[in-house]
């Protein structure tokens, strides 16, 4: 029977850090299925999917604690769900804006009150092109829940953005 899991990694950034990991998954008879990684502030985090054969999975899971040892964090959690079928309809969302404390707290505020699930989110601050103020960035793929219509929280987020003197685009 095959097991899923899902595991955050954090580590100093390094070359060979994804190849010694993909290394230890693939000796064991892993899949390495999804994952999503970044260099952020000196950091390497990401995290993965993998799936592997039930009897082999303490094994694994061994393997990658192991790497403590060397600086490699590893936290896991069993994908006991497995793939899931999804509802609602996608949607994507792109807002900037000056940056201030509060931004994604207030724009995730109205996802969340709508029952909007984030599927992915990329945020940066960079400077300003005019005056050289830092600009918030955020990039975001949504899931709106069965009943909520894309016109109606666009208009929240437009409320919202208002607020924070923001420009917001959502896409279906």
């Amino acid at each position: 029977m095959q097991t899923h899991l899902v595991f955050t990694v954090i580590a100093k950034d390094r070359p060979g850090l994804v190849e010694r990991i993909a290394e230890i998954i693939a000796e064991l008879g892993g899949n390495w299925i999804e994952s999503s990684m970044a260099r952020l502030g000196g950091e390497f985090a990401g995290i993965v999917r993998i799936g592997i054969a039930g009897e082999r999975s303490d094994e694994l899971i061994a393997e990658l604690q192991a790497l403590a040892a060397d600086g490699i964090d590893i936290t896991l959690r069993s994908d006991v769900m497995g793939p899931q079928e999804l509802e609602g309809v996608f949607a994507h969302l792109d807002l900037v804006s000056q940056d201030h404390p509060g931004i994604l707290r207030d724009i995730t505020r109205v996802l969340s009150d709508r029952g909007v699930s984030i599927e992915h989110l990329e945020t940066e601050v960079a400077p300003g092109s005019m005056q050289g103020e830092a600009l918030f960035k955020a990039s975001a793929d949504l899931r709106l829940p069965p009943g909520l219509a894309p016109a109606a929280l666009s208009e929240a987020l437009q409320e919202t953005a208002g607020d924070l003197m923001a420009d917001i685009n959502l896409v279906e």
